[in-house]
């Protein structure tokens, strides 16, 4: 609700005895009359010709915006101002325009990138009830209908990111949507296109992360049909699933080429690039997914890049694990799709920059290796590493060594593994997020999770056994006895719906957190299943999809939150919970990867269909006009998402990549009997099994 207008004056009436009555009404109309008549004749003069000017300059600039908003309001549809009609008119003139056209004044603290609450609604509208006007002009990919009978009426590590050595140039987060289709034949600016979040709506340029300047503007929607709660849709048979993921990536792509080519990460709103480690993370995470989209042009361009601009001669530190997942693993893919030894002797040369952070005193390496000086070291704030970093490096490492024939590479990744296959602080193959480089042992003990910092642990352990040809006892073995001890400490079922989820443990106490990072675990379990593990590996998986399923519809905005809260109380209304500071959501990939397993190995359609979902909804809430995808901070309030100016690598490299393997009919596309994706969704051969 709005708060009641402040009122200047009190009102008093009084009676006596005879029942006369005195009201100071009269007194106060009086009292204001001597005020104006107390100013001097310069100070009324002036105050009377600034309001006349007011008046005019309201007067001229008022047609050209009801214009606008009167062909709106015939074609059922939203406002859309051009530059000039938003920054150019002052703020006071607004204000009277607003009124005049019935809008609620904007709030007066705070940047906001929705619009003015809907005057016929009214402000106290319930929070979990969503709104959603149609779009703008942008076509809209189609969204099946909802097949969910629980939930009718809804809808991983944490960024492993430091200060890099090479600050952020200009920017931050933008984002859009992909929205209704409009009417045929009709053309529009699509550099004066204003961004829309299904009721909200942004100029396509603004930054939104720090309060707006004097000069940035927000332009209200127009006020939305309370009856209309669902989005313009096309039938799901009426869109080429394939096609549309072709579109997203072009989409992606052109603002990665436009405003950030051959640096780390876009910043599509600002229209600026962030740099991390100066390696064109996006671009090599981005190679793979182009060439199995068919994407030759772009392909080529990248290739050229990589070919003329790409080089590891300089002094950066670099993230062992980030940087050994994206760019060593997506130039090792890329050579097995392509055949093309360019990619291959990229990848030796950076292979051998990254070895001296191998060289500790326990033979668990450093986290950070500066690539151009040969020398390695911690993180500045302790000596320890994560332990999803340094087993999460094998399989590139190990497919290293095959291709060169040298087998430095796979012995110090395998070192690594022996190391902790034999550590005392595991609890049922569950392992502590954190080891010392130093004494190589557990540090952080009696904490155990999935999520950040541990998960790739547990998925490669099951995936170098595969890559390997099925020959490595000790990763089987602790793979699992692992799936034994996640299934007795961590597996619990939610009150409301009964909802299976893996939470944490910590010094014996269950935690009901999940990241969005575990969604991995019900493909992976997909996949041993398919291996021949036990079939009750495939019982879970079938449960824990439905789950992570769960965490995007029961969302305003159908995206996932990185991190949820489950409900073990029968009597509460929801089953899933979300803290505001975990509402954010980073366009991460590990739902449809799994969805992708899923559908692999069950041809069940409803995993397609949950996947169209998710990358429906990434259009509606994250695509931003003139070119590129952004996170945002608030997957619950679909008027305001609030965007976060990233586009992180793995959207490319992995997200849309897995998309669009879901939609292939095509099961020899990257077949899971000859392929084996690392955790940045890059494909390496499975090796032939030893002769017996």
């Amino acid at each position: 609700m709005y708060p009641p207008s402040r009122k200047d004056f009190i009102s008093l009436t009084l009676s006596d005895p005879h029942s006369h009555t005195y009201n100071n009404g009269k007194h106060r109309r009086q009292s204001c009359w001597r005020k104006w008549k107390q100013l001097s004749r310069l100070q009324r003069s002036l105050i009377l010709f600034l309001l006349a000017l007011l008046l005019i300059f309201g007067l001229l600039s008022y047609p050209s915006i009801t214009e606008q908003w009167r062909g709106v309001s015939d074609r059922e549809d939203w406002l859309e101002l051009n530059d000039r009609d938003v920054k150019d008119i002052p703020p006071a003139v607004k204000s009277i325009l607003d009124q005049a056209a019935g809008k609620p004044l904007p709030p007066v603290a705070g940047p906001h990138v929705g619009p003015a609450v809907d005057p016929d609604v009214g402000a106290d509208v319930d929070a979990e009830v969503v709104v959603k006007p149609r779009g703008p002009s942008i076509p809209m990919l189609a969204k099946p209908p909802i097949k969910n009978k629980l939930f009718p009426n809804k809808r991983g590590p944490p960024n492993l990111q430091k200060d890099g050595n090479i600050s952020d140039t200009v920017g931050r987060e933008k984002q859009a949507q992909e929205v209704a289709q409009e009417e045929e034949g009709e053309e529009e600016d699509k550099d004066k296109k204003i961004v829309s979040w299904r009721g909200a709506m942004i100029e396509a340029d603004q930054a939104t992360e720090p309060p707006p300047s004097a000069n940035e503007k927000e332009a209200a929607a127009p006020p939305a049909n309370p009856a209309d709660t669902h989005t313009v849709e096309v039938s799901a048979g009426a869109v080429d699933r394939l096609e549309a993921v072709r579109d997203a990536f072009r989409h992606a792509w052109k603002g990665y080429k436009d405003y950030a080519w051959g640096h780390d990460e876009l910043k599509p709103i600002s229209r600026s690039f962030g740099e991390w480690f100066g390696l064109g993370l996006t671009l090599i995470d981005s190679l793979d997914t182009m060439w199995i989209l068919g994407l030759k042009e772009e392909f080529a361009e990248a290739k050229d890049w990589v070919e003329k601009e790409l080089t590891f001669d300089k002094n950066v530190d670099v993230n062992l694990f980030e940087t050994t997942i994206r760019v060593l693993g997506g130039l090792l893919s890329t050579y097995h799709l392509t055949g093309d030894q360019l990619f291959l002797d990229k990848a030796k040369d950076l292979g051998f920059r990254l070895m001296p952070a191998f060289k500790t005193p326990s033979k668990i390496p450093f986290s950070d290796v500066n690539i151009g000086r040969g020398t390695a070291h911690p993180p500045r704030w302790t000596s320890d590493s994560t332990l999803a970093e340094v087993t999460s490096i094998q399989l590139e490492f190990r497919e290293l060594s095959r291709l060169t024939q040298d087998p430095q590479y796979q012995d110090v990744v395998n070192e690594v593994m022996k190391l902790v296959h034999k550590l005392p602080g595991k609890q049922d193959g569950l392992v502590p997020m954190f080891i010392n480089t130093n004494s190589g042992q557990f540090t952080h003990k009696g904490v155990f999770t999935l999520g950040a910092r541990a998960d790739s642990y547990y998925e490669y352990l099951l995936k170098q056994w595969i890559q390997g040809g099925k020959t490595e006892d000790d990763l089987l073995e602790d793979y699992l006895q692992a799936v034994e001890g996640v299934k007795k400490h961590l597996v619990r079922q939610t009150g409301p719906h009964r909802l299976t989820f893996v939470g944490e443990l910590s010094h014996n106490r269950f935690n009901p957190k999940m990241d969005h990072l575990v969604c991995f675990l019900p493909g992976t379990l997909a996949l041993g299943a398919h291996n021949g593990l036990p079939g009750d590996h495939m019982d879970l998986a079938v449960q824990l999809m439905e789950t992570c399923h769960q965490m995007y519809t029961q969302m305003e905005t159908g995206l996932s939150p990185e991190i949820v809260h489950f409900s073990l109380q029968a009597n509460d209304g929801r089953d899933v919970v979300v803290k505001p500071a975990d509402r954010h959501n980073l366009l991460r990939p590990e739902t449809v990867e799994s969805l992708f397993y899923m559908y692999r190995f069950t041809k069940d359609t409803k995993y397609r269909d949950w996947g169209w979902d998710v990358l429906c909804s990434f259009n509606n809430y994250t695509k931003v006009p003139g070119g590129g995808y952004t996170s945002i901070n608030n997957v619950r309030d679909p008027v305001n998402p609030g965007p976060r100016d990233k586009m992180e690598s793995f959207f490319l490299g992995e997200t849309l990549k897995y998309l669009f393997l879901l939609f292939s009919d095509d099961m020899e596309l990257l077949s899971l009997d000859k392929y084996i994706f690392n955790t940045e969704a890059h494909a390496l051969p499975i090796w032939p099994s030893p002769p017996k």
